[in-house]
């Protein structure tokens, strides 16, 4: 008996049996004369009955990632894929690729936040000239007063300069300016206080954009009811143009002198600073935690009857793009070349407040600004702590009906100077 051998390529079988675990090469031995194949599709047709034989013959499959398919999808082929080429990378190696990226980043991000609140300002000298002065008895020409609604919702009336002159609220002398709250007005007069009593807010007409401020402040306002303040801003714009406020209190002022600044988003003081008051807290958005700011809080005798009964202080403001420094000087240690009129900040110690630009662009958040004095009666934060405040009734009441109690309520200046860098 004639045979014929027809044997079965490994990559036919795999193509039908889908990658087994164990591949199986059969061979067919079938007499001639019952043997028909067909030589195109190498199909193996066989009468019935037909005797045959089968030998087997175990073969190891090629491994299963590294078959592809042809372009009919129907063919896999044995092959390599190169592990540097994205296209063959599984599922599992991409998670860990982004994995690894986000902590990338992360620790990027944590160590250059690390690395800002590490860093500190450069604040060289500089050479600074004297651009203006306000002093003697022109000094209130060179300001507006500010009338009409209280936007810190005090219980006030600003009048305004012809008003402030006839009920001598404002005067001016060679040698000093007094700024203060109306004490004349009782529950009997016509019109009385029920409203608010009489005050003043001075604006000057002259802005800046940084600059050094020398302010020679002879006596701070005091007393129950009252919220004086020595500050800088762009009324018109605020808080886009931010605040600066460099002398501030309430009541009789016994916490001593606040420094704080008020801006729109993206100020933070939370980095480093050479001062010796105390931070009250980093954040100076003004939207936070109801516009309190990043104050810097002085010790007791920097405000109120302590301070006056020395003579005052000279305060001084250095605003500049790397940051913004306070030092308040005692009257009998007032720097040398303050009183020679050549300011040099660089000899002058550590600050009584600094806020630093690290962490908050000066030039963009403190823009236009005109120096403020005003003493304005209760308001927002005089409302606030009163129950803590020690002081009688209620803060209206004592405004409306005690005229006596604000004849400490009064602001004298000696002079105030402006320096520019040359």
């Amino acid at each position: 008996m004639t045979t014929t051998t027809v044997r079965c390529p490994q990559r036919e079988v795999s193509a039908f049996l889908r990658v087994p675990a164990v591949l199986e090469q059969r061979v067919l031995i079938l007499p001639s004369d019952r043997l028909r194949v067909d030589e195109a599709t190498l199909q193996v047709q066989s009468f019935a009955n037909a005797p045959r034989e089968v030998h087997s013959a175990e073969m190891q499959p090629p491994r299963y990632e590294a078959l592809q398919y042809d372009g009919a999808g129907h063919r896999p082929v044995a092959t390599r894929r190169p592990w540097w080429n994205p296209r063959f990378w599984t599922r599992r190696v991409w998670t860990w690729l982004c994995a690894a990226a986000v902590v990338i980043v992360i620790v990027i991000a944590v160590a250059a936040t690390v690395t800002k609140k590490k860093a500190y300002p450069d604040y060289s000298a500089l050479n600074y000239s004297l651009q203006d002065t306000y002093a003697g008895e022109t000094f209130f020409d060179q300001f507006n007063y500010r009338t009409g609604y209280d936007p810190a919702h005090g219980f006030v009336h600003y009048v305004p300069h012809a008003e402030a002159t006839q009920r001598n609220l404002t005067y001016a002398t060679p040698s000093a300016a007094v700024l203060r709250v109306d004490t004349a007005v009782g529950p009997q007069d016509n019109p009385n206080a029920s409203t608010g009593r009489f005050s003043v807010r001075i604006e000057s007409t002259k802005t800046y954009n940084g600059g050094l401020f020398i302010l020679d402040v002879r006596h701070t306002p005091y007393a129950c009811g009252a919220w004086p303040a020595l500050w800088l801003t762009d009324p018109y714009h605020w808080p886009d143009n931010g605040e600066i406020d460099i002398m501030e209190s309430i009541n009789q002022g016994t916490a001593g002198n606040a420094m704080t600044l008020h801006t729109t988003g993206g100020c933070s003081m939370g980095v480093v600073r050479k001062q010796t008051g105390t931070a009250i807290q980093d954040n100076c958005d003004h939207s936070v935690d109801k516009n309190a700011g990043c104050g810097v809080q002085g010790p007791g005798p920097t405000y109120g009857a302590t301070l006056n009964s020395a003579g005052g202080s000279v305060v001084a403001v250095e605003w500049r793009s790397a940051g913004i420094r306070m030092w308040q000087f005692a009257r009998n240690a007032v720097p040398a070349d303050i009183t020679s009129g050549k300011p040099n900040p660089a000899g002058w110690g550590v600050a009584a407040a600094d806020f630093p630009g690290t962490d908050c662009d000066i030039g963009s958040h403190f823009k236009n600004h005109s120096i403020i004095a005003n003493i304005d009666l209760c308001g927002d934060l005089v409302y606030g702590s009163w129950d803590k405040s020690g002081c009688p009734g209620t803060c209206q009441d004592l405004v409306a009906n005690q005229p006596d109690s604000f004849k400490t309520a009064y602001w004298e200046f000696g002079s105030f100077q402006v320096y520019q860098p040359t």
